[in-house]
């Protein structure tokens, strides 16, 4: 609980990925992936809850064993390739809130357990910093270093800029604006905006930057060595 703000974490975590098969509990570094989320939500000094909204059996065993809540397998029609995230998370929060009045909801705080650099400290600060600002929302965003202006696209044989701008007005990175990116790890939103305005983000949104190197999103095979390689080189340094 944060400023008597009841909060509950969902980690959604649908078993059929069908680019990595089994992602979600792949182990990495010897855990499954979705025990770094599951951890990292429990570690949180404001979250009261961890609920792992999944489809597939093997996903809710690990999930508890981490200790995360798994009440429910969720139903067919939101475990799908094009079932969308804000659905997800509302059937969480009903079914909690239909199922235990003890557990009335404030803030939700949305976890991708693809995210498995994400810290204890990124969730309670993107909670802290929506409250603070008095936002709808608050997610987690990185810096970008591939710039649009220097983006090109072809056109037939020939390559143009994607954004139209004179060379010498980009040509240094310094004298550009910051740009960031959505990083998936946190995303923390209020009860009436998630369940009565049915979105995510909107215009009162706010955010906190992580760093890059804590920002890996696991999608394919490669992320999972990338992850694997930055994890090692931080325990060598502790």
């Amino acid at each position: 609980m944060y400023k008597k703000l009841r909060i509950l974490a969902v980690i959604p975590a649908r078993g059929g990925s069908k680019r990595l098969p089994g992602k979600n509990i792949k182990k990495l570094l010897g855990k499954p992936l979705i025990a770094y989320a599951i951890e990292a939500a429990k570690k949180s000094k404001h979250i009261d809850w961890v609920l792992v909204s999944t489809d597939d059996l093997r996903i809710a065993k690990v999930a508890k064993k981490h200790g995360a809540e798994v009440p429910f397998l969720r139903p067919a029609k939101l475990a799908t390739d094009t079932a969308l995230t804000l659905p997800v998370v509302q059937h969480a929060v009903k079914y909690v809130e239909e199922n235990d009045v003890n557990k009335k909801i404030d803030l939700i705080v949305l976890m991708q357990p693809t995210s498995p650099l994400v810290l204890s400290e990124d969730i309670d600060l993107a909670i802290e910093k929506l409250v603070r600002t008095n936002s709808n929302s608050c997610i987690s965003v990185s810096e970008v270093s591939e710039r649009p202006e220097w983006m090109q696209v072809f056109s037939g044989q020939k390559i143009m800029p994607l954004i139209k701008t004179k060379l010498e007005e980009t040509r240094r990175s310094q004298d550009l604006k910051r740009l960031f990116i959505i990083n998936g790890a946190v995303y923390v939103i209020r009860r009436d905006t998630l369940m009565d305005k049915n979105h995510i983000l909107d215009k009162n949104s706010t955010a906190i930057i992580m760093p890059k190197e804590r920002s890996v999103d696991i999608d394919e095979a490669v992320d999972f060595k990338i992850a694997e390689a930055i994890m090692s080189d931080k325990s060598r340094t502790k």
